[in-house]
């Protein structure tokens, strides 16, 4: 069944056409991934589906009944807003319910109450409609959402308007979830969530029973997530019934067919206009009518015929020049028992880590867990509380952090002639190869959308040539073309790499190695994501198996258990092992008593000695 119908839909902003005869047609249980360049007109087209835009052009159906869920940014009377209040959004017919039943509890707690079978029966209709809202289950999913978006109880009573922006995201995301829209529409889900975040996600889209269109330039997610992928390019939609990796294989193909099909029609064009030509000649040479209508006649068939357009079989992506002035020496960092505490918080506990000339290494670990922080150890803006965090001879290093945009009305050219060192020719010669050119290079940096502003940012760097890369999140808003050109460039940089990233896709082309922070150390992994994964999970399984069986209580000794995250020594074992034979040598023991006072009860002779079996017997065991 269809749920969403798009015919020719057009859309300007100002004089710019950025949708132009969009067809495209989204059916109940689709879960759609959105993708194209940036500007291609993405968000456009998700608030065109919410109704928060009018098309200039064309028509946008939705089937009868369908609530649209969207969030295109943080709506404004969210901010004086509890954090559970924003998630439990979804359970406001719930929440209404509950509070009015409060109000007839206590009604009914009045001694005597005249209306009671009036507010018996009130209270009834409102606990049927509170049970049909999902007032039972509402706070274990808000809970169980939250849990799986990392959003800690302990936020749950804070002001909505004291959250970072990553925080307000995830709460809305979290708040769009919970309430299980019809369609759901989702604006690059994945931005502010860790790798544990991003696959809870997937496991949860997976088993979503509505409808999903998701705008990603997350290419791993989207492969783990989509059924379809819809692609917008030149305005128009194109619909390919795969994920992404076969998305991507059938539009090479798609493109290689049409500009054969356009190729065979240029001919026949050709071909045509030679005869049209030919015919106009020998009218004019013999004066027969009969060539000039039959030129006419051809060339009203050559007018009438739909014109392909030639399709683009390699389009202008960025340009990222990764390359080292010159050679470090061969051990470029190193971190002994480095320590990191941030007041009662300890970041960093006695991080390990060693990094070689020539590695590209990819920084993992949940948000919070101080990633950031020791990359700004590294680089001097933080200095560790203990141990050290030493640079080898000769390494320059080119950090790429996760800084917003300035609120600046300078220009991009400016910016860059001035950071770079730079002419103003040299400068646009140099922008052109990240995508800024034309007027795009006279933009102020203030309204840079993010995957401009990054791309700005890297085009400085990698000026510099520095031997030592530091990026954090470098692929974050940057279009699926732009992230796939920067990795094509650090697999060609000779210098070291040390990124931080959840972009798995982006991990598993540029890794050679991984280093997992996870309470405060560093574990070092050898191979891509995939291969850090298999590994961690086989490490994880190993250390359960090497954990002690549950001892089960007894009312004779209760022994403890090591605790389940330390490894138990030998010496544990054998204590283990004989205090497992002291308690079945009393189990036994305590069983032949029964057996001794059960014979002894059968025993007509004993029968009156009631004070003697009430003691265990004469020899008063127990």
């Amino acid at each position: 069944m269809t749920i969403l119908n798009c015919q020719q839909v057009q859309k300007y902003y100002g004089a710019n056409l950025v949708l132009d005869n969009v067809t495209l047609e989204v059916k109940q249980g689709d879960r759609a991934g959105l993708i194209g360049r940036n500007g291609c007109g993405k968000s456009t087209l998700l608030q065109l589906i919410a109704g928060l835009t009018a098309p200039d052009g064309g028509t946008i159906a939705l089937q009868k009944g369908t609530r649209v869920g969207y969030l295109a940014q943080i709506p404004a009377e969210f901010e004086a807003l509890t954090v559970y209040d924003v998630l439990a959004r979804g359970y406001r017919d719930a929440m209404q319910c509950r509070e009015a039943m409060s109000g007839l509890e206590q009604r009914m707690a009045v001694t005597g109450a005249p209306d009671l079978d009036a507010i018996l029966q009130q209270y009834a209709e409102l606990q049927e409609r509170f049970e049909r809202a999902g007032g039972y289950e509402m706070e274990a999913r808000i809970v169980q959402v939250a849990a799986g978006l990392r959003i800690p109880e302990a936020q749950f009573p804070r002001t909505f308007g004291t959250l970072s922006g990553g925080e307000k995201t995830k709460v809305c995301l979290a708040s769009l979830l919970i309430e299980k829209p019809t369609l759901l529409l989702l604006d690059e889900p994945t931005n502010h969530l860790d790798v544990n975040g991003i696959e809870w996600l997937e496991t949860y889209l997976k088993g979503y029973d509505g409808t999903c269109i998701i705008v990603s330039h997350d290419r791993y997610f989207l492969d783990q997530v989509v059924t379809k992928v819809i692609e917008l390019e030149d305005g128009e939609a194109f619909l390919y019934r795969t994920d992404y990796t076969g998305y991507v294989k059938e539009k090479e193909e798609r493109l290689l067919q049409e500009f054969a099909a356009y190729q065979e029609q240029q001919k026949k064009i050709k071909k045509m206009q030679e005869t049209i030509k030919q015919l106009m000649e020998w009218g004019r040479i013999g004066g027969n009518e009969k060539f000039f209508r039959r030129a006419a006649s051809m060339q009203k068939a050559l007018d009438r015929m739909e014109k392909l357009k030639r399709p683009v079989l390699q389009r202008k992506t960025a340009e990222f020049e990764a390359e080292a002035a010159e050679r470090s020496g061969r051990k470029v960092l190193a971190l002994q028992a480095a320590v990191k505490r941030f007041g009662d918080r300890t970041v960093l506990a006695g991080a390990d880590a060693l990094l070689l000339y020539g590695d590209r290494v990819a920084l993992v670990g949940e948000n919070g867990a101080g990633k950031s922080t020791l990359m700004k150890l590294i680089v001097g803006e933080l200095a560790p509380d203990e141990g050290s965090v030493e640079l080898g001879a000769r390494v320059d290093i080119g950090y790429l952090d996760q800084q917003d945009r300035p609120n600046s009305k300078q220009t991009v050219l400016e910016l860059f002639c001035r950071e770079a060192e730079v002419t103003e020719g040299e400068g646009r010669r140099l922008l052109a190869g990240y995508l800024f050119y034309g007027p795009a290079v006279f933009k102020s940096v203030g309204s840079l959308s993010g995957g401009e502003w990054t791309r700005l940012r890297l085009a400085l760097l990698m000026r510099r040539k520095p031997n030592l890369l530091l990026l954090d999140e470098p692929t974050n808003h940057l279009d699926i073309a732009s992230r796939e050109a920067l990795e094509e460039a650090l697999e060609e940089y000779t210098g070291t790499v040390l990124a931080i990233s959840h972009d798995r896709y982006f991990i598993n082309r540029i890794a050679r190695s991984v280093w997992e922070l996870r309470d405060g150390t560093i574990t070092p992994f050898v191979g891509h994501y995939d291969d850090y994964r298999a590994k961690s999970a086989e490490l994880r399984a190993a250390s359960l198996a090497d954990r002690p069986a549950p001892v089960v209580p007894s009312q004779v000794a209760k022994p403890q258990a090591a605790p389940a995250d330390r490894p138990v020594s030998a010496a544990g074992k054998a204590a283990d092992s004989k205090r497992k034979q002291q308690l079945e040598q009393a189990i036994r023991q305590l069983e032949q008593d029964i057996a001794d006072c059960s014979a002894r009860l059968d025993d007509p002779a004993q029968a009156a000695n009631t004070a003697q079996l009430r003691n265990g017997g004469s020899t008063g065991k127990r």
